[in-house]
């Protein structure tokens, strides 16, 4: 029964994290059912997207730091969105004032809502890092990962390379959470899996309230190719080393290994000295 409310626990808060998604969620679904006056539906979820984000700032909910990892996920993500719709890998055909090249500008928060989800989760858990690698091994990973995204139209597609690069560099990592007082510990990588997964399940809710449109969507809506679980892990992967990077600069989430300690000592100890946290 502990295990069971400890996962309704765990349940719970990772739904708080998801605030601004489910936002976005919501707002798809009755932008896509309720006429909307004055304004094309692409235009109020930028509206909507934008109330939301001063809302959470303004709250509390956010950190303005927090806030500049967001608008940069934003900027990130309307750069891939700008160059994938004109390679036709997907495309937004609806109408809207606010649009860049046939991209309406709310595209980018959807991005920004995945880094929105991870700095509140970090928070509501207390995440801590363990094992992490150099900043000198991370960097150039995320940008190979990120820029693949562009080249493998041109080149060869690198992912499952790069896949196996990021599980050699996180394979001794770990990420601790607490649940209720308790500190659990996860491998680094699967958590990596999971939050790719669970963002593929969002993408077909988001494509069948007609965010976007794949090719093969064009008559009817159709599952999302569970290929693109890959996509998503690998850009998860660039989101999670950028909050990881700012969580470092801000000397949060890094336990410090005690000098004369062994390595089973301190990883146990890392695991439960929480135990009794209220």
């Amino acid at each position: 029964m502990r295990a069971i409310k400890q996962l309704v626990r765990f349940g719970w808060m990772q739904s708080l994290s998801c605030l601004f998604p489910v936002v976005i969620f919501t707002s798809l679904a009755v932008t896509q059912t309720v006429p909307l006056p004055l304004l094309p539906r692409y235009d109020w979820l930028l509206i909507i997207c934008l109330v939301m984000q001063w809302g959470m700032v303004h709250s509390g909910l956010e950190t303005r730091d927090e806030l500049k990892v967001i608008t940069l996920f934003h900027l990130i993500g309307l750069m891939l969105e700008l160059f994938k719709t004109h390679m036709g890998s997907w495309s937004y055909p609806e109408d809207g004032y606010f649009k860049i090249y046939g991209v309406p500008l709310y595209s980018g928060f959807m991005y920004a809502s995945v880094a929105s989800y991870l700095c509140q989760a970090w928070r509501r858990m207390k995440v801590e890092l363990v094992k992490w690698p150099s900043f000198y091994v991370v960097t150039p990973l995320a940008a190979g990962i990120y820029l693949n995204f562009f080249t493998h139209h041109y080149w060869i597609d690198i992912r499952w390379w790069l896949s196996g690069l990021v599980i050699l560099v996180f394979w001794k990592s770990w990420v601790t959470y607490v649940v209720n007082g308790k500190r659990y510990r996860m491998p680094l990588v699967f958590s990596f899996v999971l939050i790719g997964f669970f963002i593929w399940v969002a993408e077909n809710i988001a494509t069948f309230f007609g965010a976007w449109e794949y090719p093969n969507q064009g008559e009817s809506w159709s599952l999302v190719d569970l290929g693109k679980v890959s996509s998503w892990l690998l850009l998860v992967i660039v989101s999670f080393l950028i909050v990881a990077t700012l969580k470092q600069v801000k000397g949060e989430s890094f336990p410090k290994k005690e000098i004369g300690q062994g390595e089973e000592k301190w990883a146990e100890a890392t695991i439960n000295r929480e135990e009794n946290y209220q």
